[in-house]
């Protein structure tokens, strides 16, 4: 009976702790979060701060008027660790597709710590939902009417995922830089293609991760599956990052956008 009482001693703190230590994991870093939110209020020059409410928490999003206002609204969402007004693809996509009259709104995905592996994202993609449908109400409570994701690296893999598991209305999808992985099946943007029936632009760079340009064949295969033939690839000049390319990056997606 000592032994048993000795051990559940030590057993029961232990779980408990493991617990904590599992539940902080598999949410995002608010604390970060804050951090970035105040960085990037007392910087910015284009748009206005705003936050949105995923029903838990809120969040910072950054909401840019059209130069024309036509009802039709981009969300646009960051890669791994950042926030949305990355000065790399983000800040350019935020503010130049609002010259193509489109009203934009980037939002603060979910985020860990700066240490943390790509895997370790696994979890927060269920926080993603609750983050874009807040955007979504943000935007049709500001007359945006025609909503498109655009999505970075890990950010367009998440809006996969969304788009693969949610019924909103959502007009359209740029990918950028879209990377998979088979470590966790909400991270196989290659299955969630599968299921996206939208138009879709799949767009990566000529100096592209090359996890992102030899999954390329991948990616148009996995469109086929879902008979989607409303789909573009294409490859462009530039870096993950599009480093030196900005102007042509918006270019070719707001070329796209107008067409469909």
């Amino acid at each position: 009976m000592i032994k048993q009482f000795q051990l559940r001693q030590f057993v029961v703190p232990f779980i408990i702790a493991a617990c904590l230590v599992c539940g902080s994991a598999m949410a995002s870093d608010l604390a970060k979060e804050k951090r970035w939110a105040e960085q990037v209020v007392d910087s910015l020059l284009d748009g206005e701060a705003v936050w949105l409410d995923d029903g838990s928490e809120s969040f910072l999003g950054i909401y840019t008027e059209a130069v024309e206002n036509k009802n039709r609204a981009v969300i646009v969402m960051h890669g791994t660790g950042i926030h949305p007004d990355w000065q790399q693809v983000i800040q350019p996509l935020r503010v130049g597709l609002s010259e193509y009259n489109w009203n934009t709104l980037s939002i603060q995905m979910p985020i860990l710590a700066n240490d943390a592996v790509y895997a370790e994202y696994a979890p927060l993609y269920d926080e993603v939902a609750p983050r874009i449908d807040a955007a979504i109400r943000y935007l049709h409570d500001h007359g945006s009417q025609e909503i498109v994701l655009v999505g970075h690296s890990q950010g367009s893999a998440m809006a996969a995922y969304y788009l693969a598991t949610s019924k909103q209305d959502i007009k359209a999808f740029v990918a950028i830089g879209l990377a998979s992985s088979k470590r966790d099946p909400r991270m196989n943007s290659l299955n969630s293609l599968k299921e996206i029936t939208i138009p879709i632009l799949d767009l990566y760079g000529t100096e592209d991760l090359q996890g992102i340009i030899r999954s390329a064949g991948l990616r148009v295969d996995a469109v086929r599956d879902a008979g989607n033939k409303n789909y573009t690839q294409r490859q462009m000049m530039g870096n993950h990052f599009f480093d030196g390319q900005e102007t042509m990056l918006v270019e070719a997606v707001a070329s796209w956008l107008e067409q469909r």
